[in-house]
C-alpha cells in the first residue's frame, strides 16, 4: 500500500518527487500491479471537515485492501482550469479510478473522461454522468432538518446564523431544510445567511460568524468546511453545529450535533467494482437510511427532551416516515411552494434555487 501526497502546484507542474511517487508501485516488477484510485480535493486534508471526511474515505480504501491498491491524492484545487489540468494528470498517469470530490468539478471531470475512457471517474454531488463517470451525493438537507428541530428548540433569540459557501442548490437546500424544521418548533424563527464564496477561508468564515451573532443568531449553522465558525461560536459563548465531520474537540461546549459525511462505504465498494471489472455507471443519492448521512453525539447543552426530538426526526428521516421537504411549504413571497399533504421530488430538491418562508438571504 502506498499513498502519494501532491499539492497542486507541484502536481500540475509535475515535481520529480510527486511523479516518483505516483510512479514507483510500476517498479516492483515480481508484484501485481495495483489498483490505483487517486482523489482530487477542493481543499485541505487537514481543513476537519469536508475534504477531510474524504481523505478518512481514501484511508478506509487502504486499510481495506492494503498492497492491492495505491492511492494518490491532490488537495487544495481551485474549481477551474486548474481542476481539468490536475484529472487529466492523474489519468495520464495510470489512475484507474478517480474520485472529484466536489460540486465545481463536474464538468473537467467529465470533459477529461471523453479523453480517457478506460479510467473510471466518480464525481461527488454533481448530475451529469457518461459512460465512464458515475455521481454520488449525500442528502445533507435530512442532517440540516434534524439540526434545525435542535436549533427551534434552543435559540433563545429565534435567530439562526447560517455561513453559506455558494449559493448552489445543495446548500440551499440545506439552508430552506434548517428553516423548516426550525419553524415547527418555534413559528418566528429566521435564518440569517451571510455568503463568504469560498468553501474554505476560516477568515471570512470567522467574520461571517462575528456578524451574524452581531445580529443576534444564537445558534450558528455552516456550510463550509473548516472548524473556524464552531470556534468563534465556542468563543462567543454560543451554540452551533459542526460540518462534515465531528467538531466538537474545536467547540466542545459550543457544538451541538455535527453532519458527519460517511463516505468510506461507498468508496470501497466503488473500487471493490473496479478490481472486480464489475463497475457500471450509476447516479445515487443516499442518507441516513444508507448511513452516508450521520450524525455526532449531541453536545452536553442539549437537554434530554431536546435529545428525544432530535431522535425522532432523525428515525423518521431514516424510515421514510418523514420527509425534510413535506408541504405546506411557502416561498419567501408567502407563496405556496409545496401543498399540504405532497413532498418535494428529488429532481426538485436537486435543483432547488428559492428560498423558504423565514430565511433572510
Amino acid at each position: 500500500m502506498m499513498t502519494a501526497r501532491v499539492t497542486r502546484r507541484g502536481f500540475v507542474l509535475g515535481s520529480a518527487a510527486g511523479l516518483s511517487a505516483l510512479s514507483l508501485a510500476g517498479r516492483h516488477a515480481f508484484a501485481a500491479a495495483p489498483t490505483k484510485v487517486g482523489f482530487v480535493y477542493v481543499g485541505p486534508v487537514g481543513d476537519f471537515g469536508w475534504t477531510h471526511g474524504h481523505d478518512v474515505a481514501r484511508q478506509a480504501i487502504e486499510a481495506k485492501f492494503g498492497d492491492k491498491v495505491e492511492t494518490s491524492f491532490v488537495e487544495n484545487v481551485s474549481e477551474g482550469p486548474d481542476s481539468e489540468r490536475v484529472i487529466r494528470k492523474l489519468a495520464s498517469s495510470g489512475t484507474d479510478l478517480i474520485f472529484t470530490t466536489s460540486f465545481g468539478f463536474m464538468n473537467p471531470t467529465l470533459r477529461v473522461a471523453k479523453l480517457f475512457p478506460k479510467v473510471k471517474f466518480e464525481h461527488a454531488t454533481g448530475y451529469q454522468t457518461a459512460p465512464n463517470v458515475s455521481v454520488y451525493n449525500a442528502r445533507f438537507h435530512q442532517g440540516r432538518a434534524i439540526c434545525g428541530t435542535i436549533a427551534g428548540h434552543m435559540s433563545k433569540s429565534g435567530v439562526i446564523g447560517y455561513i453559506g459557501s455558494f449559493p448552489i442548490p445543495e446548500v440551499v437546500s440545506g439552508i430552506n431544510a434548517t428553516a423548516l424544521w426550525a419553524r415547527k418548533i418555534r413559528p418566528d424563527a429566521k435564518v440569517k445567511v451571510i455568503w463568504v464564496n469560498s468553501w474554505y477561508d476560516p477568515g471570512k468564515e470567522s467574520d461571517g460568524t462575528k456578524a451574524l451573532i452581531d445580529q443576534g443568531a444564537d445558534i450558528i449553522c455552516q456550510h463550509t468546511d473548516s472548524p473556524a465558525p464552531i470556534q468563534t461560536a465556542e468563543a462567543r459563548g454560543v451554540h452551533g453545529f459542526g460540518q462534515a465531520s465531528d467538531m466538537k474537540a474545536y467547540a466542545p461546549n459550543a457544538q451541538l450535533t455535527s453532519i458527519l459525511d460517511e463516505w468510506s462505504g461507498y468508496y470501497i465498494q466503488r473500487t471493490q467494482d473496479v478490481m472486480d471489472k464489475s463497475w457500471q455507471t450509476q447516479s445515487i443519492w443516499w442518507g441516513l437510511k444508507e448511513g452516508m448521512v450521520a450524525m455526532a453525539p449531541y453536545g452536553p447543552a442539549v437537554s434530554d427532551a431536546v435529545r428525544k426530538a432530535a431522535d425522532t426526526v432523525q428515525a423518521g428521516l431514516t424510515d421514510g416516515s418523514l420527509h425534510t421537504f413535506a408541504g405546506p411549504i411557502k416561498n419567501q413571497a408567502g407563496e405556496v411552494k409545496v401543498a399540504a399533504g405532497e413532498s418535494m421530488s428529488d429532481g426538485d430538491m436537486a435543483g432547488m434555487d428559492w428560498y423558504v418562508e423565514g430565511v433572510e438571504a
